[in-house]
């Protein structure tokens, strides 16, 4: 888009600041204005950036820097997302369930206007006939996608930017009950939803016409999250896994997941939780972390300070909405802490869940997890995302479960039918479906600490664990490249040197199933990325982010393991192919 000159940018933001109900925004608008009739350089981008555009819904909902202009989260942008979705949820309704009402559920986390988002939209959704929820408080993401399966409501909105930065905010939608087909009640939206939703929000007009009402949602009982640590909690099976001695450290990053985290892991049996004070409170600053993500580097430091000053077993760490968990824990063979990988957290868990099943069986009695009260059957699929490690997949081959890849996102892994569990290489995992169709780090974090328990009492470590899935199934190792840009079109500069000339090798390893994915395949529908996959099963797969300016390549190597004596050399080597591979790709990409 070209960008207009400083006076339509000028009379654009004064046009905005006629309309705009924040008057703390207002002021800064108009602070803003000034410097940039003042020639001021990094005004004039500021404002060319909030206003030159408009901030699109996509399947990630809206998620953007707070501040002025129709390219940035307010409350003109929220107010007309939420008017466009409450006429998209009375058509669906209309036409699913002629005569029904819609129903809808609001959630909010701890962030710089969440509350003020989420009470409008209530509003919003009151005012258009829909019978509309509000959670008590500021509480976790899992908790509002539970609401939507458990209140029965056709849709639900959590205002959350998860673990983006201080300055951002997000709307985050799902689905339930008559506006969306079974696999979709109470997962986030995927297409055709996100454009059938956009194309209400286009139609909505002037802000003036968007009516809301002065009362009448339900502002929910604090029950509604008692009734989720009581679900949660009673995954946990101590008949088949007793152990509750566990010295666990619990971060929330700030953020609204702490005290529903330790209640849940309370009332599942472990006491001796500790949390990282500095970061014990919701707090939209996140003043001690560079940025709010356990996978960044330092944000564990307090957490693992922490464990190692009361020596814990392990360390837990959520984001600030909870919605993902990380672990941590010391290692056996360097005496020192370090946080698991995703792919290695996601494969502990797929084990412990068959463990579960196993022990279900042989007692006679219905696995928990499956929120069924039928009598046990090893049935159901695992997924996981196409970029997350092979691994699982042979996990559950060994166990006789079914067992599927997804695009990137839980969006799609949720929607998996007969899903038992899944989970995505960035830290997200869905341990119970019933109860959450959608990442979950709470629940994850009982299923984590049950396991971290049964090893304990057996006198090993989650590392042991894992091992003994390496000596079965080969040692998984995995690493990323992330390629940040400041010019878009960079993406797919890269992209198409990669189709114009694919890579022959890596590693040494000769490239023989190349996949373009944006082609689409049999399993998957069509995404931009590429897969390759070499002669010695090494697996590397470019994409762009789907959220971030970012080129994101996933590495995988297989190594076979005969003996435990051989695991510590077979780990040399496989980091020494992933660095190989990681040379290549660079090259490959021009770098």
């Amino acid at each position: 888009m070209t960008s207009p000159d400083a006076g339509s940018l000028i009379s654009a933001a004064r046009d905005w600041a006629a309309q705009d109900p924040d008057q703390q925004t207002v002021a800064e608008l108009r602070d803003l204005i000034s410097q940039v009739e003042a020639a001021e350089p990094a005004a004039v981008q500021e404002l060319t950036d909030s206003f030159n555009g408009t901030l699109q819904f996509g399947t990630a909902g809206l998620r953007a820097a707070l501040g002025p202009g129709p390219n940035r989260m307010n409350r003109v942008v929220v107010r007309r997302a939420a008017a466009g979705l409450a006429a998209f949820l009375a058509d669906a309704v209309g036409t699913a369930s002629p005569g029904t009402r819609p129903r809808a559920v609001v959630g909010y986390d701890a962030r710089y206007n969440s509350d003020i988002f989420a009470e409008e939209t209530a509003a919003i959704f009151t005012a258009a006939g829909i019978e509309t929820f509000l959670m008590p408080s500021a509480l976790p993401t899992p908790l509002l996608a539970f609401a939507v399966r458990e209140l029965e409501c056709d849709g639900g909105v959590m205002v959350t930017a998860s673990h983006n930065p201080p300055q951002d905010n997000g709307y985050k939608v799902y689905l339930g009950r008559h506006a969306v087909e079974e696999s979709g009640r109470g997962a986030q939206i995927v297409a055709p939803y996100d454009s059938l939703i956009a194309a209400r929000i286009d139609a909505v007009g002037n802000l003036d016409s968007i009516r809301l009402a002065a009362d009448g949602w339900t502002v929910l009982e604090p029950g509604i999250a008692d009734d989720y640590r009581q679900a949660v909690a009673a995954l946990a099976v101590p008949v088949a896994f007793p152990a509750r001695d566990l010295r666990i450290v619990l971060t929330p990053m700030h953020g609204v997941g702490g005290e529903t985290a330790v209640a849940t892991l309370a009332a599942a049996g472990f006491q001796d939780v500790t949390l990282v004070s500095e970061q014990a409170l919701p707090d939209p600053d996140f003043p001690t972390v560079s940025f709010p993500n356990p996978e960044e580097p330092g944000a564990l430091d307090l957490a693992l300070a922490e464990a190692e000053r009361l020596d814990a077993d392990i360390v837990v760490a959520n984001d600030p909405d909870a919605d993902r968990a990380a672990v941590a824990a010391k290692d056996p063979d360097s005496g020192e802490w370090r946080m698991l990988r995703g792919d290695e957290v996601g494969a502990l868990l797929g084990a412990h869940i068959v463990a579960r099943m196993a022990a279900a069986a042989a007692d006679g009695q219905p696995d928990s997890s499956s929120g069924s009260e039928a009598a046990p059957v090893v049935s159901g699929v695992f997924a996981n995302s196409i970029v997350s490690s092979r691994l699982l997949a042979r996990v559950a081959a060994d166990a006789g479960i079914e067992h599927q890849e997804t695009l990137t996102g839980f969006k799609w892994i949720s929607r998996v039918p007969g899903l038992l569990y899944g989970y995505e290489e960035a830290l997200g995992y869905c341990v119970a479906p019933e109860l959450v169709r959608d990442k979950d780090g709470i629940s994850a974090a009982v299923l984590i600490a049950e396991l971290a328990a049964a090893a304990k009492a057996d006198g090993r470590t989650v590392f042991d664990t894992l091992d003994a899935l390496y000596l079965v199934h080969g040692l998984h190792a995995s690493d990323q490249l992330s390629i940040r840009v400041g010019d878009l079109g960079l993406l797919d500069a890269m992209m198409n040197r990669l189709r114009v000339s694919p890579p022959e090798s890596f590693g040494g390893s000769a490239v023989e199933v190349s996949v373009d994915l944006a082609q689409g395949t049999d399993e998957l529908p069509p995404t931009d990325g590429l897969l390759y996959i070499t002669r010695d099963l090494t697996r590397v797969i470019i994409r762009p982010s789907g959220t971030e300016p970012k080129l994101k390549c996933y590495l995988e190597v297989i190594q076979g393991v005969e003996s435990a004596a051989e695991l510590p050399a077979v780990r040399l080597n496989a980091r020494a192919a992933l660095d190989a591979v990681l040379a290549d790709v660079r090259e490959a990409l021009g770098l």
